[in-house]
């Protein structure tokens, strides 16, 4: 009989052979570029030493001429963990086959590229006959796994690791396997954001226990830079990310997102580094590029409600360096576009100065306050003149536990006074329809109004300027004292929410039902719900559809970018246009004398087509035009365009 054997050529040593792997594979930090030369530890072919000797027949080997031996049956013996099929799996010679001492050690290689097996391992070759022979492996399992433990980790649960880690136990301890778990875990670290943690060490005690080390990646210090007319410390206080914390890429984001959303910086970047004194911890470094804050500006446009105007102003949204926000604007318009006989042609004039704190005290509250005076034609009232003046004061802070929600609470005072515009047609409208000129006066009924206005809203958008998922949502509750005539106080509760939903790489669609109504008193009829307009029921004029004490819409609407613009033009600002589709509908409950004598529908859907585009600082401008599908009364069977500026919700 002739053997061929594997010589046991050195002891394997498991510790010094993961060490070096891990050392290798896992030094480098994706984020931190080091130079380090790999090495791969696995027997060389040289090393695979062929051994013949007599057999008990006084057949010698050396004489035979193995190409003219067959191999009859392969035999894997000393495998208890590993089973022959999955060993035979990676064995490419077969029965049949031509034995040779270079086949048999390319497959004894394979076999040990497993993973599994240490390299002790022989091959015997039995003969049956003078043209064949018997394969016989034999394997040595590497000592098997028994449990895992793991250090460093703090931020992601023992349990979360132990489910990549699991699938190894009571198998042969495997390099290769061990090697992919631990990129596994990592990429688990850097899905949640954990992008500089990775495992440092790996070693084996006797009894197969498998220990594994890991550095989450602390950070050392949080260093400004950039910041020229921004005090520090308003920088600071919207970085939440803490010296001596694990860095995390998502909580990171947040903190720019906070920066850039200051409306100080052009750009906000961050680089890391090790730190210098402490190669364990790494230095994250914030670069600032401010932008001019103050601005003077002089403009105009077209809007549905104020017709065409002129705009002046000036706004600072880093005002002293200190983060708050302080705006003067002037408007003057020609009146309302498009108004139906219900409307004075009367210029429209708003006035309005404000300042933001976003960090009042130091604290997480935000506090805005404003005052304003405005003079127009009323969109409630027909053919009567709006006049307002007021000053109003919020509070708002998002919650800690739900950092999607903010809740506010607004004081404002309000004198509104409405006065009649033409008192001959309205008398004339009134005497058509029967009712009596006394209830102008209740029309035309203001007053001096001190508002009490919680408020939570909740947002969950991707992006506030051209949004694709997310929700928004808002309710609003008004309680109005009436200071001079405490019977005339009301109160209403106004709600909304609207979910966008991604299609394609750049489309959306977006869902949103609003609703309102008075709660209790007697709501005077110039501060009733209306529908009707850019900001409501698209497709009727301001108010066309009705006023009242309630009211209840939807709306769906598909928004695309212009089909093919990418194939024609790189030009950016075309990124900011995006066509729409829509649908809306609505309906007013506790209908006014004005819905009477002008005929409105009091509910309507209508189905439309148009145009937005983002200008930075402004909001959305939009253009639609709107098909009635039902409640369409006399001259109005065309539909109507209408044009808004900002997003209502």
């Amino acid at each position: 009989m002739f053997v061929q054997t594997c010589p046991v050529y050195a002891a394997w040593d498991i510790n010094g052979f993961w060490n070096k792997t891990i050392k290798s594979k896992f030094k480098k930090d994706k984020h931190i570029q080091e130079e380090q030369n790999t090495e791969e530890t696995a027997p060389s072919d040289s090393l695979w030493e062929t051994i013949h000797s007599d057999s008990t027949q006084n057949l010698q080997a050396e004489k035979t001429n193995q190409s003219d031996i067959t191999i009859s049956s392969i035999d894997i013996t000393g495998n208890n963990l590993v089973s022959t099929e999955e060993i035979l799996s990676v064995v490419k010679i077969k029965a049949g086959d031509p034995y040779s001492v270079e086949s048999v050690q390319q497959n004894l290689k394979a076999i040990y590229d497993m993973g599994y097996f240490s390299e002790k391992m022989k091959a015997i070759p039995i003969k049956i006959d003078d043209k064949t022979v018997k394969l016989k492996i034999i394997v040595q399992e590497n000592v098997p796994i028994t449990d895992f433990t793991i250090t460093g980790n703090n931020s992601i649960a023992t349990g979360d690791l132990l489910q990549i880690l699991n699938p190894l136990m009571n198998k042969p301890q495997n390099i290769i396997k061990i090697n992919e778990a631990i990129e596994e875990i990592q990429d688990y670290y850097a899905s949640q954001g954990y992008i500089l943690a990775r495992v440092t060490s790996v070693s084996d005690d006797p009894d197969g226990m498998v220990n594994i080390t890991i550095d989450e990646g602390k950070i050392g210090s949080i260093i400004i830079e950039g910041n020229k007319k921004t005090k520090e410390f308003v920088v600071r206080r919207n970085i939440l990310t803490q010296p001596g914390t694990v860095y995390n890429e998502n909580l990171i984001k947040q903190d720019l997102m906070r920066l850039y959303g200051t409306q100080a910086f052009k750009d906000v970047k961050r680089t890391i580094e090790r730190d210098e004194e402490n190669p364990e911890l790494y230095d994250v470094t914030i670069h600032l590029e401010e932008q001019r804050t103050g601005t003077l500006s002089i403009g105009g446009g077209i809007d549905t409600a104020t017709g065409l105007f002129g705009t002046g102003g000036f706004t600072d949204n880093n005002f002293r360096g200190m983060g708050q926000r302080v705006s003067l604007s002037l408007l003057a318009g020609t009146g309302i576009v498009m108004a139906d006989s219900s409307m004075l042609n009367r210029a429209n004039l708003q006035a309005e100065i404000s300042w933001f704190e976003p960090k009042l005290k130091g604290t997480d509250n935000a506090l805005m306050v404003k005052a304003f005076g405005r003079d127009f034609a009323s969109y409630q009232i027909p053919l009567a003149v709006e006049q307002r003046f007021g000053i109003e004061s919020t509070i708002s802070r998002a919650f800690v536990n739900a950092p999607h929600l903010t809740g506010s609470f607004g004081v404002g005072l309000e004198n509104v006074h409405v006065k009649e515009g033409d008192g001959n047609q309205i008398a004339s409208l009134y005497a058509a329809h029967g009712i009596p000129i006394s209830e102008r006066a209740k029309q035309l009924q203001g007053g001096l109004f001190l508002s009490l206005s919680p408020s939570l809203i909740y947002d969950t958008r991707d992006s506030s300027t051209l949004p694709r998922s997310g929700v928004f949502a808002t309710a609003r509750y008004d309680e109005m004292l009436a200071l001079d005539g405490f019977e005339n106080t009301f109160g209403k509760l106004t709600g909304s929410i609207k979910k966008y939903y991604p299609v394609a790489k750049k489309s959306s669609v977006s869902l949103s039902f609003r609703a309102g109504g008075k709660i209790h008193g007697d709501m005077p009829e110039v501060m009733a719900y209306r529908l009707g307009g850019p900001y409501t029921v698209r497709g009727f004029r301001m108010s066309g559809i009705g006023t009242g004490s309630g009211f209840m819409m939807g709306s769906a609407e598909f928004q695309t970018p212009i089909p093919f613009i990418d194939r024609i033009t790189d030009a950016k600002f075309l990124d900011n246009i995006r066509i729409a589709a829509f649908v809306d509908a609505g309906q007013i409950y506790g209908s006014t004398v004005t819905n009477e004598i002008y005929n409105r529908p009091i509910h309507a859907i209508t189905a439309g087509v148009g145009v937005r585009v983002f200008v930075p600082g402004v909001g959305p401008l939009s253009i639609d035009w709107g098909y009635p599908l039902t409640g369409v009364p006399d001259g109005n069977s065309k539909g109507a365009f209408t044009f808004g500026v900002g997003e209502f919700y």
